[in-house]
């Protein structure tokens, strides 16, 4: 086996954007990895592995491509790979969709247009219209890079004033790892920040060019050691539902179900809901947020 095969590449930036190849190579060694031999049905191997996972050899026999062909791949040169090799090699690898998802940006990424790029993320009226019209319901438009681009009073209530906070911070991902009263606010906070960065990773497999999204890998990555590590995985996924945990400095503990509806209009945006179970202590407690109106968006801590 050739030397060099395990050693680890570090993902960098050019020219103000993330390195898709080392991405792409760093996202195949992670998945290979975690898989063992005898996860895949393979035996035989020795029991002294020098390498933690599958080897490469042993990976290209499961996909049905050479080796050499493989080492390319994962070597970040994913120009000229087919559909039908990437849907082999994420089924040897046992990709789950989003992650098959994510393979197939990183080896054929679109390019994100300047204009794209420059012009700020905007949310149709309609679509504000009927935030506010949620008047019991806390709900929030959220687009690329994790930015919160638009909010109803609930939503201010639930998770504090984004009005009050400069637009550049209106960013899920640089509230829960840089400010610290989002760590009072979820209780399982590990989840929520496992949650985002997963989200900014899909992100990036799409748009690898965006040099918004590497400036803000860039500046979590200095001032969290928690994203650094997280980041380090490589892990994604997508959630459309699920159910939050809050303690809120006014109400205390909530229990939340969430729903996310990714819109469809080429936005690459996602309207996210959270209601209660009804008659239950949250939706008592949603009920009185609602009651207090402003009162209870000035008195979340995180503005």
């Amino acid at each position: 086996m050739d030397s060099r095969d395990e050693q680890p590449e570090t993902t960098t930036s050019t020219g103000g954007a993330l390195d898709r190849r080392a991405e792409l190579s760093e996202f195949l060694r992670s998945r290979r990895a975690r898989l063992k031999p005898e996860d895949v049905g393979l035996s035989g191997f020795g029991r002294h592995r020098r390498v933690p996972g599958l080897r490469r050899e042993e990976l290209a026999q499961l996909a049905g491509v050479s080796v050499a062909y493989y080492t390319r791949l994962e070597q970040g040169n994913g120009r000229n790979v087919s559909a039908e090799v990437l849907d082999a090699i994420a089924r040897a690898l046992r990709l789950t969709d989003a992650e098959h998802a994510h393979l197939t940006h990183l080896a054929k990424p679109k390019a994100l247009k300047k204009k794209q790029v420059a012009r700020q993320q905007q949310v149709r009226p309609a679509l504000r219209q009927l935030l506010r019209t949620m008047e019991s319901v806390p709900a929030y438009v959220v687009g690329r890079r994790a930015e919160i681009l638009a909010w109803n009073r609930m939503a201010a209530a639930l998770f504090g004033d984004w009005a009050e906070v400069p637009p550049a911070e209106r960013n899920w991902a640089r509230l829960v790892f840089l400010r610290p009263e989002y760590r009072e606010l979820f209780v399982d906070w590990e989840q929520k920040a496992i949650d985002i960065v997963c989200a900014l990773r899909m992100d990036a497999g799409c748009h690898p060019d965006d040099p918004k999204l590497s400036a803000l890998v860039g500046e979590l990555s200095v001032k969290s050691e928690e994203f650094r590590r997280l980041w380090a995985t490589h892990d994604v996924k997508e959630k459309s539902h699920g159910v939050k945990h809050l303690h809120h400095p006014l109400v205390g503990d909530l229990a939340l179900n969430f729903e996310s509806f990714r819109l469809t209009d080429g936005s690459e945006q996602s309207l996210i809901t959270y209601h209660a179970e009804p008659g239950s202590p949250t939706a008592e407690s949603l009920r009185l947020l609602a009651s207090w109106g402003t009162d209870a968006t000035r008195a979340v801590p995180s503005v």
